[in-house]
């Protein structure tokens, strides 16, 4: 029997939006590439000396992304300490989204592990329900991938990520429009997408204790204390789809970061530098892929003791050319380093991203020579798809691999077993069975 006083909608399936999560993804495409690892605690990271990723074995003793690996080794001995080989994991995804494809074209790829899908209308075509359909797509990818994934579905992707996080590992959740208000009257405020612990706050100080009892306020109010996010969450908690699922890769970068921990740290300031210059070369790289380009960059460098010193400058003309940026990161850089201080750690962060092209010149601007340098940098980024990343870089980088590989975790399985022809930035697309 539904409590009418609590029904948010009385449309129960208008739409099907699926959010598929994989289950600690890292740790499961380790555990997959050697089934010796099924089944016991094992984490990624320790090339950086910081859990990146962990198995829900290894959760269950406390192990938890951000913590040192000494900490770890406290919390569980007999947790095995793995590199993190993002090239392989960079392929599972794509593997992982290609099977969700087989059931429905409208994916969105929202990160390496996530994905959105709709799947309304497809109950006829797979004569099953939406439940059904989930599980086909859990059960296809687990016996191809050998990982498993959550799924959720509901009307909006606010509540299908909701959903997806109900039941882990590979569960299924499925809340139609009928049913919304007993799944948010089950959510705290800080587990809905889009709320920090600041609007957290300040929601509570309003008297709200849940979701239900946001989404029970009138728009206005929504509208009026958090402004535009704040109405959009609220129309998406109650089953209004404002945020269509777009296929394709999530592209609604409102910022780009690369941060890079090496090791052993340094106190070198030509090491420093070139560790810096290397994370804006990386940024770059991203910003064009997306055709984007920042109007303002952070550089942030992090010491042993970890205590971070940072600053940021305002770019004239917003660009993704490394080189035009090289001078702001320069004037940075030499404002917050300090001599005689081991760094551990650089971070570049480009943002209030906007479109790149077409190309935009000032008054003071020489157009031939920004022409010339976009020119330069497509060449780059061409010679980095056939032969890796960075295999175009500046010379202050040119000593940093040899100087500075990092010393502290083991190289990954693939890389100290390449095939013919392989190279540490260049590798079939094919994670080798150890």
């Amino acid at each position: 029997m539904i409590c009418m006083s609590s029904l948010i909608t009385i449309r129960n399936w208008p739409r099907a939006i699926a959010h598929i999560d994989a289950d600690a993804f890292f740790a499961a495409v380790e555990q997959s590439i050697d089934p010796k690892l099924k089944g016991r605690p094992i984490a990624t990271g320790a090339e950086r000396g910081i859990i990146a990723a962990a198995s829900y074995e290894a959760k269950a003793k406390g192990v938890k992304r951000g913590v040192s690996i000494s900490e770890a080794k406290v919390l569980c001995p007999e947790c095995i300490f793995l590199p993190s080989d993002y090239e392989t994991y960079s392929i599972y995804s794509k593997r992982m989204f290609s099977i969700i494809r087989r059931f429905t074209p409208v994916v969105e790829e929202y990160s390496i592990d996530e994905a959105f899908c709709d799947l309304t209308g497809l109950r006829r075509l797979y004569r099953t329900d939406y439940r059904g359909i989930a599980v086909k797509i859990q059960h296809t990818i687990e016996r191809e991938l050998g990982i498993t994934v959550s799924v959720g579905i509901s009307l909006s992707k606010s509540l299908a990520k909701l959903c997806s996080k109900f039941r882990k590992p590979k569960g299924v959740t499925i809340v139609g429009g009928r049913k919304i208000h007993l799944l948010l009257e089950r959510t705290a405020l800080d587990a809905v997408w889009g709320f920090g612990p600041n609007t957290v706050a300040l929601l509570e100080k309003h008297g709200l204790e849940c979701a239900l009892k946001f989404v029970e306020r009138p728009k206005s109010f929504a509208s009026g204390l958090l402004g535009k996010v704040g109405r959009e969450i609220w129309m998406e908690l109650r089953g209004e789809c404002v945020n269509k699922v777009l296929d394709g890769v999530y592209s609604k970068q409102v910022s780009i970061s690369k941060a890079k921990t090496f090791t052993p740290p340094s106190s070198d300031k030509n090491i420093v530098w070139a560790r810096a210059l290397r994370n804006l070369e990386s940024a770059c790289i991203k910003a064009r892929r997306y055709a984007l380009a920042p109007r303002r960059i952070v550089l942030l460098l992090k010491a042993q003791d970890f205590s971070m010193r940072g600053d940021e400058k305002k770019i004239i003309r917003p660009t993704s050319s490394t080189n035009e940026l090289v001078p702001a990161l320069r004037d940075i850089f030499e404002a917050i380093y300090r001599p005689r201080i081991l760094y551990r750690a650089t971070n570049i962060i480009l943002y209030n991203l906007v479109d790149a092209s077409p190309s935009q010149f000032n008054l003071f601007s020489d157009p031939d020579k920004l022409l010339r340098n976009e020119k330069l940098f497509a060449a780059v980024d061409d010679a980095a798809s056939k032969y890796g990343k960075h295999a175009i870089s500046f010379a202050d980088c040119a000593d940093l691999k040899e100087q500075h590989s990092g010393s502290r975790g083991r190289r990954t399985w693939r890389r100290s077993n390449r095939d013919k022809g392989e190279s540490d930035r260049k590798y079939i697309g094919i994670p080798f069975l150890k």
